[in-house]
């Protein structure tokens, strides 16, 4: 593990510890989040857990994320995962390191008929330059996986100031 790790949280890191305090403290982060990327708004998200190398995103089931059948939008789920695995790797990626999107692969593998937890999850050695395979699943109230998969990033040096 990184010296950062061990010694100091990263902003994003010591800012989700600091809230946890706060009544309604995992909403505030959630919304902070979804200013910073406003797209993520359209799915209400609540970020539960946020530890580094690891990240859940709750989206409720509710009508604005509803499909033709009522359950809930897979581009929805999409959303919770990219939202999961972003704030992820901002809390994660060592200080030398940057990182962004490269693709997404899922597959749906159930219908999503309640809330739906949205998980990413790395390992520390996964940090180092190229491509990076977050690990991204989906679940439902029951625990069954709706969507499974990954989301490539490009992870990279950042240039010397």
């Amino acid at each position: 593990m990184s010296q950062q790790h061990i010694n100091k949280p990263n902003k994003v890191m010591a800012l989700y510890t600091k809230l946890q305090s706060w009544p309604f403290g995992q909403k505030i982060f959630s919304l902070l989040v979804a200013r910073m990327a406003p797209y993520f708004g359209t799915i209400n998200p609540l970020i539960t857990d946020l530890r580094v190398n690891y990240c859940e995103c709750l989206i409720r089931k509710r009508r604005a994320v509803h499909n033709h059948i009522k359950t809930v939008h897979v581009i929805a789920i999409c959303n919770g995962l990219e939202m999961a695995m972003g704030v992820m790797a901002e809390a994660s990626v060592p200080k030398h390191l940057r990182w962004i999107p490269k693709g997404m692969s899922l597959d749906y593998t159930a219908k999503a008929g309640s809330d739906i937890r949205c998980v990413a999850e790395v390992t520390p050695q996964q940090w180092v330059v190229g491509d990076m395979f977050v690990p991204v699943t989906a679940y439902d109230e029951q625990g069954t996986i709706v969507v499974k998969g990954h989301i490539k990033l490009w992870i990279s040096e950042k240039p010397r100031a």
